[in-house]
């Protein structure tokens, strides 16, 4: 079938939108009519090149035994909800006409990682960035006589998407199919980075830098965890302006300048916690985010940093002397199929704000603007509606 959908061909070249080709679902497969989708930085990695190895890398990543991936034409997008169209042979816990939010993380359940809790780890769903299937390895999405790689195994930007019966997650009908498209990825995984993650205690101190889609979540982890500070830390007026609606006790334009403010909160104790959530994560960072720490504290970074950046500056004494824990985090630590409904939950309770984060809608066909107001740092959350 014919789908309309958004397609980047290489890094730094505007998304295209055109028709794509899908196949049908196959075995533990579904289709699903997209209803939201949601604008990350994640997909703004790619046309920026951010997250895509050079030459050389890749070279070193095949020497070593790494499966390099297909990149490109790649068809985007990895954060979104919508409702079973249809179903292929074996799926057993979907049917069409069921409301679904899309997990990027296709997890088998039966991995060491899975059966451990940790299904954000899962061997199966480690495999996002592959043009095969991760039911039977072979492809279903086209453009002319090439194949899709599909962002994460999805590929939400698009009319419809055919992804395994893993990467969904049933949802409840009642609840708003736009709420639902933020928590397949910004919400859950800023959610888990700034309570579950970072080990958040009731009456912490926590600062989360960068106060994007992931961040302004991280915000609304740590208070819900029982956070007594929460500071903000963002150049962008407009989201300083936003953080404390989700949570945020106080506000500062710049790590540095949280530095001085932390420790006058904490009578020069430090941070409890912090949580690096800027779009794209700089290494001098991560020095001025271990300073904001105190003793035994926990530095979580959740953001991506360009892939080529290998060389982080720390002060190994300090670490070492004062305890501090440096530690990447992915997805929040959580686990889709539990950590979504329970926050949907929390929505549909009022104790968990969703339908504030949105700040502007768009159409399929705005997909380029709506890539340049992420960049200006001109939304928390933009979605494409696609009916």
């Amino acid at each position: 079938m014919k789908s309309r959908a958004a397609v980047l061909r290489d890094v730094g070249v505007d998304w295209e939108v055109t028709d794509i080709e899908l196949d049908p679902p196959l075995a533990g497969e579904v289709l699903v009519k997209m209803a939201f989708a949601g604008i990350c930085h994640s997909d703004e990695h790619f046309y920026t090149g951010d997250s895509v190895p050079s030459k050389d890398m890749e070279e070193l990543m095949r020497a070593s035994g790494m499966r390099v991936p297909e990149w490109f034409p790649m068809l985007g997008g990895h954060e979104g909800s919508g409702i079973v169209e249809e179903v292929g042979p074996g799926v057993t816990s979907l049917k069409p006409g069921d409301h679904v939010a899309i997990s990027f993380f296709p997890a088998c359940g039966s991995c060491r990682w899975c059966v451990t809790g940790h299904t954000y780890l899962c061997d199966v769903g480690a495999d996002i960035y592959s043009k095969e299937m991760t039911t039977d390895g072979t492809r279903r999405r086209h453009l002319g006589d090439e194949d899709l790689m599909a962002m994460m195994q999805v590929g939400t930007f698009s009319e419809y998407v055919v992804a395994s019966e893993r990467s969904l997650v049933k949802i409840n009908d009642w609840i708003s199919l736009e709420a639902a498209s933020l928590v397949s990825c910004g919400v859950t995984t800023g959610f888990g980075s700034g309570s579950v993650a970072a080990g958040t205690q009731i009456g912490d101190t926590v600062v989360v830098i960068g106060v994007g889609g992931i961040g302004m979540n991280a915000v609304q982890g740590a208070k819900a965890a029982g956070a007594k500070h929460i500071v903000a830390v963002d150049p962008n007026e407009f989201k300083r302006q936003s953080a404390p609606t989700f949570g945020a006790t106080h506000t500062s334009t710049d790590a540095g300048a949280a530095v001085e403010l932390v420790k006058e909160l904490t009578w020069g104790v430090m941070a409890d916690r912090v949580v690096l959530t800027p779009g794209v994560l700089p290494p001098d960072l991560v020095l001025v985010a271990m300073m904001l720490l105190r003793k035994g504290g926990t530095c979580v970074v959740t953001s991506m940093a360009k892939v080529t950046d290998m060389m982080v500056p720390l002060i190994l004494p300090d670490m070492v002397s004062s305890c501090k824990t440096l530690k990447g985090v992915l997805y929040g630590e959580m686990n889709p199929r539990e950590a979504m409904p329970r926050l949907l939950s929390m929505y549909e309770a009022g104790s968990l704000r969703l339908d504030e984060l949105i700040t502007q809608r768009y159409k399929l066909d705005d997909i380029n603007e709506a890539m340049r107001d992420l960049r200006a740092g001109r939304n928390i959350r933009g979605v494409i509606a696609f009916d």
